[in-house]
């Protein structure tokens, strides 16, 4: 069925029935792909040990996992626009698992970064991915609700992976942690296997004419994976050229980040607020353990902080959906930030369990608030139709830095031999954005003021439809716009 002819047919599926089987699979396949990495901080001093590694060598172990789980966004838009989501998340859960069994056999630092980081990683971002994309095909009138109860997953996989992590960790050893992880793991393919293709009640042609093609997409008018179209008849290598430019332009938007101002103080604010954002989630298990905390307890504070996300991310999504943030979104995201990197002080005052569960109750408030606002900020800067490329380049640019903040990090506690060092790192990167970002905005709008003024009721519907079914029945049955949502926290 063509783009055009989508609006015309609709699914006995959505919305209803098999539907909420999808987000349910959806649910658990992100408790086992975004959360994941958080267990990592539990094995920290056991690899370090086993391998006789510095801190900055076995912090890069966790941050390519994650690096790689955002980078991998627009190679994960390829396959699912080439395959298909079903085929897209069942890959994803086999790498993750491959890679978490291969690297249980790991016999240097060097293998697991390989394994454990690239493999997985990689497995982790088809999966996740994938998995976010396919509920804008099961789910029209209430997206905003099923994207909001998937989310949930992230938060109760961030509550339960640190506690399965460091008991198995006491009864089995690393090792045998990691090929059980890996056996875990691959219960992804089978959510895959539940997101069948949706079937529309009004075909004009076969389901499925290609393996991978989602409803809305037709042979007739449907991009080749090139990026060119099959009545192209210029020559070869101009077509080549167009296509690689047209592949850009799609995945990452550098003419946006040149053009739009906003776009690029929040890319730029975003990605160095990062670099300090992961870093308690990484060293706090290893730094409660130095100042003399049982491993157990430890391990809690990583599932405290996963608890309270599942109840004040919704919250905070609410409260910044109101019409009095409307525009306003990106001070309510630096106040966030800026809370956050605040809160880190209060590891360096104490080391004490007590003190730890204070900094962990509001750690998580302002992390809630963080995952919430982070993409619904770059909806308010960025028009509805360039998201999908907006976003690639987004999380590209995120994933540097999250692939140089843990290592940077371990260097510091190499040199100096402390771990309160970490959190004097994660709190001057994450103040510092936060002002970047809040400063910046308000100079921006006092410039604009004219122009931001007549955006939001001409030309700008993100501002205030971004959560809102689509009014236009053809933009109902496209693809969702890549949304592939709160992906970075």
């Amino acid at each position: 069925m063509s783009r055009g002819g989508a609006a015309h047919g609709t699914s006995n599926t959505q919305d209803r029935g098999w539907a909420w089987m999808v987000l349910l699979a959806t649910v658990l396949l992100q408790g086992l792909t975004l959360s994941f990495p958080s267990c990592t901080g539990v094995f920290f001093t056991d690899l370090q040990r086993e391998f006789q590694a510095t801190n900055s060598e076995t912090s890069w172990f966790p941050s390519i996992m994650t690096a790689v789980l955002h980078a991998g966004g627009p190679l994960c838009s390829v396959l699912v626009e080439r395959f298909g989501c079903r085929f897209t998340v069942m890959l994803g859960g086999l790498l993750s698992g491959v890679g978490m069994v291969a690297s249980s056999f790991s016999k240097s630092i060097s293998q697991l970064y390989i394994t454990a980081g690239f493999i997985t990683g990689l497995g982790s971002c088809f999966g996740f991915q994938a998995g976010v994309t396919v509920l804008g095909y099961y789910f029209v009138r209430r997206r905003a609700l099923a994207n909001a109860l998937a989310s949930t997953g992230a938060s109760i996989g961030l509550t339960l992976w640190p506690l399965i992590s460091q008991y198995l960790l006491d009864e089995m050893g690393w090792r045998n942690s990691f090929l059980i992880f890996g056996g875990v793991l691959l219960n992804a393919c089978v959510c895959g296997a539940v997101m069948r293709p949706v079937q529309l009640g009004h075909p004009r042609s076969p389901l499925q004419p290609h393996p991978g093609q989602e409803p809305g997409n037709s042979g007739e008018d449907a991009q080749l994976s090139n990026g060119a179209t099959p009545h192209q008849v210029a020559p070869l290598q101009q077509a080549r050229f167009a296509a690689c430019k047209r592949t850009l332009q799609k995945y990452l938007a550098f003419d946006i980040f040149c053009k739009n101002k906003g776009y690029q103080i929040y890319t730029i604010g975003v990605a160095w607020m990062v670099m300090g954002f992961v870093l308690p989630l990484i060293y706090l298990v290893p730094y409660a353990v130095r100042n003399g905390v049982e491993e157990r307890k430890a391990a809690l504070l990583i599932s405290i902080i996963g608890f309270i996300n599942i109840f004040m991310r919704p919250m905070a999504g609410l409260l910044s959906g109101l019409n009095i943030f409307t525009g306003k979104r990106i001070y309510l995201f630096s106040l966030a930030v800026l809370l956050n990197g605040l809160s880190n002080l209060i590891c360096v005052i104490s080391a004490d369990f007590s003190v730890l569960i204070l900094y962990c109750l509001i750690y998580s408030m302002s992390m809630s608030g963080i995952g919430a606002l982070i993409f619904q900020v770059l909806m308010d800067v960025v028009e509805m139709d360039r998201f999908s490329s907006a976003l690639g380049l987004f999380t590209i640019l995120e994933s540097i830095t999250i692939l140089l903040g843990p290592p940077l990090a371990g260097l510091l506690v190499d040199i100096t031999g402390h771990f309160s060092y970490v959190f004097y790192a994660s709190s001057f990167f994450m103040v510092s954005a936060a002002l970047f970002m809040g400063l910046s905005f308000c100079a921006l709008d006092r410039k604009n003021k004219l122009k931001e003024a007549r955006t939001p009721t001409s030309n700008s519907p993100s501002r205030y439809q971004y959560t809102e079914v689509p009014t236009n029945p053809e933009l109902e049955k496209q693809a969702p716009p890549a949304v592939m949502y709160i992906t970075s926290i």
